[in-house]
């Protein structure tokens, strides 16, 4: 062992907290750390400083700021914040735009914090990051083991014209870290290829893809999630459209592109598949138990076009004596034709007489009346003009109305706002069905 590892590792023979026996030393991590090829970071990325604070750690840098904060002993959240963008205010605050994602709570926990001259360590009982001074680099362990380092991190990229995506800006912003040469990556969300997703890039908003036969890179929702066959998992905390390149360019690569947002990622680690699993779902939330209706016998098909076809297919399953919990309306319940009517929200009167009475009607049955919506509202639909009147569209930065890609005349409603949500739940609603909506 060299003098300097020597001379290190007994810097670091200090008494340490009270943690679990599954610490390992920073000097013990360097030395595992040597036997994996690594990568370092942007070569003008320069350690300043690192600062441990009640719940998290800041590494400042010549070009930003990291924010690293332990939610449980199997999450690390690491935060970039660009120089342009950062204060001198401390902690989450440098954060700006909150998750919409993430619904845990980080836990109280006990910590490490240590100091070399070539590293700083910030460690839990189980996840721990290592941050090398020169050249910078962030690596990331569990109870030991080498899970996933980043390669360049942060980096701005500006695409040549005929490289260019039309999906994305030519100005895109990037998070990268290493692949070891034979791990299997899985998620990121609805597609067609397989289990072992690596080789792949896969666009990162949601589109459906009709008549997609053996294969489909994109389909319905997607998820800015990768599972390691490592048993670690990388969720990127943005809602910005992008990409997820899971080495698509076979140089041992996991990129994450987007158009801009929260530079925000969390590092997830388990034990085994179902611990890893578990912990995404904590840190993200757990979809709640559907009714018991859900589950049962549906009448759907694509567009009862009238009060009196829909009845008739509640009376002929009743004759038939077949189960029957709930009948679905597609497009045709507000339009007579399947272009320009999508954001009426409204029954077609010329078809629908009395919609009240029908879902009364079907309520008395035990049959529950599920009305299909899009969350978007054409120029063309009745509700148009009073939408932009009463401010419920979404925006750019700018306040300027968002135009949907692809789609010209669509603007998406912004339900994160509560004008979005009264029009939505409260006023339209309550109008549409003499019913408050929950």
């Amino acid at each position: 062992m060299s003098f300097e590892k020597k001379s290190m590792m007994k810097k670091l023979s200090m008494p340490a907290l009270s943690l679990s026996s599954s610490l390992v030393s920073l000097a013990v991590m360097s030395l595992c750390a040597s036997s994996t090829t690594a990568y370092a970071q942007n070569t003008e990325r320069r350690f300043e400083s690192a600062k441990r604070f009640k719940d998290h750690v800041e590494v400042r840098t010549n070009d930003g700021v990291y924010v690293i904060k332990p939610y449980s002993n199997e999450i690390f959240e690491t935060s970039f914040i660009p120089k342009e963008q950062s204060s001198a205010t401390a902690g989450s605050d440098l954060i700006k735009n909150k998750s919409h994602a993430v619904v845990a709570v980080p836990q109280k926990l006990k910590t490490r914090f240590l100091q070399s001259g070539a590293y700083v360590e910030y460690a839990s009982a189980g996840l721990s990051v290592q941050i090398r001074k020169s050249p910078f680099q962030l690596k990331y362990f569990f109870q030991g083991k080498l899970l996933t380092s980043e390669k360049l991190g942060y980096q701005t990229i500006k695409d040549k014209q005929a490289d260019a995506d039309p999906n994305l800006t030519p100005n895109r912003e990037r998070l990268s870290f290493n692949l070891d040469a034979n791990e299997a990556l899985y998620g990121g969300g609805a597609r067609a290829l397989g289990m072992n997703r690596r080789g792949n890039r896969l666009p990162l908003y949601n589109k459906a893809h009709y008549g997609y036969e053996e294969r489909s890179q994109q389909m319905n929702y997607s998820m800015p999630l990768v599972y390691s066959s490592k048993l670690y998992a990388i969720h990127f905390d943005n809602s910005a459209i992008g990409h997820l390149d899971l080495d698509s360019q076979h140089d041992n690569s996991l990129n994450y592109d987007t158009i801009g947002g929260r530079k925000t990622y969390q590092v997830i680690a388990g034990k085994n598949w179902q611990d890893l699993v578990t912990n995404y779902v904590s840190l993200t939330g757990k979809q709640p138990l559907p009714p018991r209706w859900a589950f049962g016998n549906f009448a759907s098909r694509f567009g009862y076009h009238s009060e009196e076809e829909a009845r008739k297919v509640i009376a002929q399953f009743r004759a038939e004596k077949m189960p029957v919990d709930a009948i679905i309306f597609d497009l045709y319940w507000f339009g007579k034709d399947i272009k320009g009517t999508m954001g009426n929200l409204a029954f077609d009167a010329d078809n629908f007489k009395n919609p009240r009475g029908m879902i009364a009607d079907f309520a008395q049955q035990g049959v529950k009346t599920v009305l299909i919506t899009e969350p978007f509202i054409l120029t063309t639909s009745q509700r148009w003009k009073e939408a932009v009147d009463q401010s419920i569209l979404a925006t750019d930065g700018k306040g300027t109305l968002n135009q949907q890609r692809k789609q010209a005349d669509d603007r998406h409603h912004d339900h994160q706002f509560d004008q979005g949500k009264t029009f939505l739940q409260g006023t339209l609603h309550k109008s549409l069905l003499g019913v408050n909506c929950k």
